[in-house]
């Protein structure tokens, strides 16, 4: 962290206090019906001015992307986040449109997770497909605790 601080990034620690609904898989055939858990997250101000006025914001994390993308859903225009100290529910799947972050880096999550659908949201569904094939064919690691990748936004997100 010490040297990505002297390379002129900076750091914001964002809060999300992750729930154990994070994990469950869907189960339901039509997104639209599956209930979402709910989670408190937290930006301040100090922090939103940061985000706002940075060149490329990278979420460490999936938790940390719900968190920014649950503050840009009140951002005013030209801003990436509004401030925010609340609950969300916020549940990304493919055809979201992301408002603040550019990249993400992640673990390899779960198939038929909220979270794994979150990653081909933000890249692309075919992208994670591919992906994910090389990860199972080279043996990686999956779960809160394996190997991780460094996603980008697929143009158009």
């Amino acid at each position: 962290l010490d040297e990505i601080k002297q390379r002129g990034a900076k750091i914001v620690n964002v809060t999300l206090h992750v729930g154990a609904g994070t994990w469950m898989p869907v189960k339901t055939e039509n997104l639209s019906e599956h209930k979402m858990h709910s989670e408190w997250c937290c930006i301040t101000d100090e922090q939103a001015d940061i985000i706002n006025n940075a060149k490329r914001i990278i979420a460490v994390g999936t938790t940390s992307m719900r968190t920014l993308e649950s503050a840009a859903q009140n951002a005013p225009a030209g801003q990436r986040v509004a401030p925010i100290c609340a609950n969300t529910s916020i549940f990304i799947t493919p055809g979201y449109t992301f408002r603040a972050v550019d990249v993400l880096l992640t673990n390899f999550h779960l198939p038929k997770s909220t979270l794994f659908m979150l990653v081909s949201a933000f890249s692309g569904l075919d992208e994670m497909k591919a992906a994910y094939k090389h990860a199972v064919d080279e043996k990686y690691r999956f779960f809160s605790y394996g190997d991780c990748c460094l996603l980008f936004k697929k143009d158009g997100q």
